[in-house]
Parts: C-alpha cells; structure tokens; sequence
C-alpha cells in the first residue's frame, strides 16, 4: 500500500513518472541545462527517451545509467567496487559511507551495484541543495528521498521522525536498500567521522533496544576513496571564509558550484569497498550499564573503524602526509615522479582560489591535511587491529 503520509519526503512511485517527466521537458530551464551537458545531441532524442520510460526502474537504466557511466568513462581514471561478496541479494540494507562529493558518492555507487547484478538503492538527499524544482524531480525520480535541512528545533523532531519512519517502511515494506552519508554535509577536510546523530535519527522508530534497532536496518559500512577531488579548492576556500567570518554561509549559488565540479572535474581513481553488515557486531555489543550516548557512540566508532580500515590510498596520500609533516616517513610509498605530479596538482588547484586576502599557507596546509587524513586514519585503524 503506498503510504501517503510520506508525500513530502518519498521517492516516485512507477505511476508518477510519465507525468513527472512531461513536467520536466515542459520546463525550459531543464531542457537549458541538457543542452548545456549534451551539446551534439538534439533535445528530441532526450524527450523521445524519457517518454519511453514508464517506470522508475526504465528511467534509471535507459536515463540516468548512461549518463552516470559517461560521465565516469570520462572524468575517472578507474572505477571500482571490492567486497560485492558480502551482499545477498535478497536482503535490504543501509549503506553507510563517507561523504566526499555531494551528487556522485551515491550515483557510482549505485551504477557499481548495477553492473554486479544488484538492484539500486533509495537515497537521501539534503533538501538544501535542490535549487531549482527540476533538480528535486530529477532527484526523487532516482529513487532519492528527502532529508528537511534549516529547521527549528521542534521541526527538526518532527522532520526526523519522518525520516526514521520512512527508512523503516523502505527496507521493510518496500524490501529496498537505501544509501545514506555518515554525516550531514562532507567531511571537507577527510577526516571521516559518523555523527552520533544520524544513528539517533536511525533508532528513533525502531521497537526494540538501540542495539536491536539498528540491527535491524543492516548497517552495511562503505568506503569510499577519490584520488583526487575536483572540490578541494572549494572546500579549503571555504575553510578560510568561515575563519575569517565565522557567520559565513554558503549560497546555493556555491552549492551550485559544487555540485557542477563534483560532477565535472577529473578524480583520478576511485574506489568503494563494501564491508560486512554489522549487525551480528550490534547484536553481541555489551550494553549493560551503558547510557544511551554511550551506545551511539561505539556504533559510531565501529563505523568510522570499518571505513578508515578499508580506505584506498594512493600515491598523493602518501606525498600529502610527508608534505604535510616535513618528513619523508613514507617516501617508500611513491617515486619521484609522483611526489612531483601531486605537488604540480596541489599548485594547480590552489591557483584556481581567487580571495581579496588569500592565505596561502593555511590554504595549502588544509589541502594538504584532505591527502593526508585518510592515510592517517587507516594507520590508526589498521593498529587496532593488531
């Protein structure tokens, strides 16, 4: 039965979309901006092509695969899934994973599982960055939900109880996987860390004990690794607005922009590495005389330990720490050659910040500490273990 009580925040249904795809190609802003990304293909082969879908499924393998996949043949070096083992097919999960790019986490992702025969995931999607009507239909036709952003403290409860509500009824009823990012916003310095309040969100609607709830929901870890993001002048940008004006705030002309080099620019290598459900680690966690905070915090760290472990590094990591620290501790990780290639990088994106009072140096130390913080991480992960 389709629930109407989630009207706000759901995905598509299969009879939605011809009406939601007429309204597209009768907006004149959508059909601007396919011809801003397609400029050789007419805009008749497009409309031909999503009026032939008429479900939710059609659209994502005849519409936004291609597209997913093109753009990845041409903006990455490689791009891989390790660990598609752990997953059975018939079961629903919750991918959880760290946040480097704001549209192409979840899209790779999803065009990965794809090729390996599984079926695609519901995603959550922050409402904030969806500027123009056209980006929330395009969005909700694939397959994503919505997460209410800017709310009062009282909206917010509500918002999440919606949201815990709704992520229930996905993998239960509906028997879907959803994805969604260890925390709200990116990580803009890498430093990959699960917020204890996205496990609260989670537990909200769960009958049973913290534990059991999100036991419940399949938590399935992934690690995401990028040899290089296309974003890492903006966010140490960023950086250097909020440290100069703590009250700064990002228009949605800057998320725009984001969102535009995230999905454009050259990444390199990247690599997702899925993990084990941790539900059986959930169910055996000792919870006896432990708070309630304690609990969201161990599960926050078994997550941030299953990621960090699972990171791929590359040769700009390894050159990123030595820069960093001014040592050579892991010249033995790269040559000559790729010390100088990330070095020419690192330059190349620091050049393209224009600021009035433009701080090199803590410009390039936060740059610097993105390369770095997975290799230091995984270090530190990789220590536990032995």
């Amino acid at each position: 039965m389709e629930a109407k009580r989630f009207d706000e925040i759901r995905s598509f249904y299969d009879k939605e979309v011809p009406e939601v795809v007429q309204r597209l190609l009768d907006d004149p802003s959508f059909c601007e901006a396919l011809k801003r990304l397609f400029p050789t293909i007419p805009l008749i082969e497009h409309a031909d092509a999503m009026r032939s879908c008429k479900n939710v499924g059609e659209f994502q393998r005849r519409i936004i695969y291609p597209v997913i996949r093109n753009l990845a043949d041409k903006t990455t070096a490689a791009l891989d899934l390790s660990g598609f083992k752990y997953l059975d097919k018939s079961q629903s999960y919750t991918f959880i994973t760290n946040h480097r790019d704001i549209i192409l986490d979840s899209a790779f992702l999803d065009i990965l599982l794809i090729e390996k025969g599984l079926d695609t995931f519901e995603i959550a999607i922050g409402d904030n960055l969806l500027a123009f009507p056209w980006i929330k239909d395009i969005v909700r036709l694939n397959k994503s939900f919505l997460v209410k952003r800017n709310l009062s403290v009282r909206q917010q409860l509500m918002a999440s109880l919606e949201l815990s509500s709704y992520i229930q009824h996905v993998l239960h009823d509906k028997n879907q996987s959803i994805w969604i990012a260890q925390r709200e916003g990116r990580a803009k310095d890498s430093d990959d860390r699960t917020q204890e309040s996205v496990l609260k969100m989670l537990n909200l609607c769960g009958t049973g004990s913290v534990l059991e709830n999100l036991a419940s929901i399949q938590l399935v870890p992934v690690s995401i690794s990028y040899e290089y993001d296309p974003c890492d002048y903006l966010k140490a940008m960023e950086m250097q607005l909020k440290r100069d004006n703590p009250s700064y705030v990002k228009t949605r002309g800057d998320d725009l922009l984001n969102m535009q080099t995230g999905l454009m620019g050259f990444k390199g290598r990247v690599f997702y590495k899925v993990t084990p459900c941790i539900s059986k680690e959930l169910t055996e966690m000792e919870a006896s005389g432990m708070h309630k905070n304690e609990l969201f915090e161990n599960v926050a760290k078994l997550i941030d330990h299953r990621i960090h472990m699972n990171y791929h590094l590359y040769p700009g990591n390894y050159v990123a720490a030595d820069m960093l620290d001014g040592l050579n501790q892991f010249a033995h990780s790269y040559s000559a050659k790729e010390k100088e290639q990330f070095a020419s990088y690192l330059k190349q994106q620091l050049d393209k910040i224009d600021l009035p009072n433009k701080d090199e140096d803590f410009l390039r130390k936060r740059m610097l500490e993105m390369y770095a913080n997975p290799l230091k991480n995984k270090k530190q992960a990789d220590a536990v273990m032995r």
